[in-house]
């Protein structure tokens, strides 16, 4: 259903209506129902991308604190495995007891590993919860 509606518009935009109009573009109450229909359907989406750059830009500060944490992180890793590399004399090859035991040690720190991070436990800082970082 159409609802008549009596509008006041600038003189030059008239003459641009009555000038599209007269085209095979169809009538004024055509071009002026399309051009309005458009006009709203860009601001709602205006306003929704708005929205939607308040919560990016939360996600985006909360990645790159991630992405911090996880240099820190692998430099740690890095510094600490370095170091003990650096100061831990190599095992003679004919020391069978002595790879056994780092075998087992090694086995046993994969395991834990595996453990905390299937409870959601940490070693530094706060447990996780299910609701992210806490």
């Amino acid at each position: 259903m159409k609802i008549r509606q009596n509008l006041y518009i600038d003189r030059e935009i008239g003459d641009a209506l009555e000038a599209l109009a007269a085209g095979a573009r169809g009538n004024k109450s055509r071009l002026v129902n399309d051009a309005l229909k458009d006009w709203l359907t860009r601001r709602g989406t205006k306003e929704v991308d708005d929205l939607l750059k308040v919560r990016l830009d939360r996600l985006s500060r909360e990645l790159d604190g991630a992405r911090r944490d996880i240099d820190v992180l692998l430099e740690s890793l890095s510094l600490f495995v370095r170091y003990q590399l650096m100061v831990t004399a190599p095992l003679p090859e004919a020391d069978a007891a002595g790879r056994a035991i780092g075998r087992d040690r090694f086995e046993s720190f994969v395991a834990q590993v595996g453990r905390q991070i299937a409870a959601g436990t940490r070693t530094l800082g706060p447990a996780e919860t299910k609701g992210g970082r806490s």
